[in-house]
């Protein structure tokens, strides 16, 4: 791994990731049990649409200035140095909302994923179920990523792992995918990060730097914190547990383990680059999986 030493999170930073998620939640729960109120309680039903442009004032605020925070406010700030680390998978897959092409990459600074990647396998023609009307959900062993092995990115401390999250039936179909983003998401994001990213494993890499992998397969990890482990060693396997509409990964280096108050680091898998939305790459199988004759 390319040694490249972390900014610590900036002090106001850590306050503001930590305030403005709750603020956003109670306005959303205000929300919610003032529309109930409407119709049960003779509220005006107005009322409930202040407490909602309250959780939009409050996500679009706290994106820029958690940003601000952690380039030290000046907009001629440069980003920080990208680490480079080996690929978390093996073979041909594909990348989506991916930080090559916009920075944040997922339209949020929240949770450390300002420079996250999500990748699919990407298989043959047909191969992958594509959006649609019909069936409106598929389970997740319908998508060749489900299953599919991780792996460490670098020589690292287990300090994180959760696995007992559900993998959810996917959210592809046009009917799933308007459920997904008007419902779940917002049903989600009351339970905060650890429903959001699921199942998970966090790598300390050390210099300051951590990984996190999100959406892990439930029962999968085959570490636990506290382990050390060597480049290439399989920690999991891509699931669909948590914020997720099909089963891949959602990779992010970040400046802490915990994910509700770091910031995102920069990547460069070592030999791939930061594949672009839509691109495919292959990534070898790590040495230590290889089998011997």
């Amino acid at each position: 791994m390319k040694s490249a030493r972390s900014r610590p999170a900036h002090p106001t930073s850590l306050v503001l990731r930590k305030l403005f998620p709750y603020a956003a939640r109670l306005c959303l729960v205000a929300f919610l049990a003032l529309l109930a109120g409407s119709f049960f309680a003779g509220i005006p039903v107005w009322w409930a649409w202040i407490p909602l442009g309250l959780w939009v004032v409050i996500g679009v605020g706290g994106n820029r200035r958690s940003g601000a925070a952690e380039t030290g406010g000046g907009s001629g700030a440069a980003a920080p140095e990208a680490v480079t680390v080996a690929a978390p998978v093996a073979g041909r897959w594909a990348a989506l909302n991916s930080p090559a092409d916009k920075v944040p990459s997922h339209g949020t600074r929240d949770y450390g994923q300002e420079y996250a990647i999500d990748i699919v396998v990407a298989p043959g023609p047909g191969a992958r179920p594509g959006p649609g009307w019909w069936p409106p959900a598929r389970p997740a062993a319908a998508f060749p990523a489900f299953g599919k092995p991780l792996f460490a990115v670098a020589d690292a401390t287990v300090v994180r792992v959760e696995d007992g999250q559900r993998d959810h039936l996917s959210r592809t179909s046009w009917l799933a995918l308007g459920y997904f983003f008007l419902v779940e998401s917002v049903v989600r994001s009351l339970g905060g990060g650890r429903r959001v990213i699921g199942n998970h494993v966090v790598l300390d890499l050390g210099d300051g730097t951590h990984a996190l992998y999100a959406h892990v397969r439930r029962g999968s990890a085959r570490v636990r914190p506290g382990d050390r482990v060597r480049t290439g060693q399989p920690l999991g396997e891509c699931g669909n547990s948590g914020n997720s509409t099909e089963p891949h990964l959602h990779f992010q280096l970040m400046n802490g383990a915990d994910p509700d108050t770091a910031d995102g680091v920069p990547f460069v898998w070592r030999g791939i680059g930061v594949p672009r939305n839509g691109e495919t790459f292959t990534a070898e199988e790590p040495e230590s999986t290889r089998a011997r004759p």
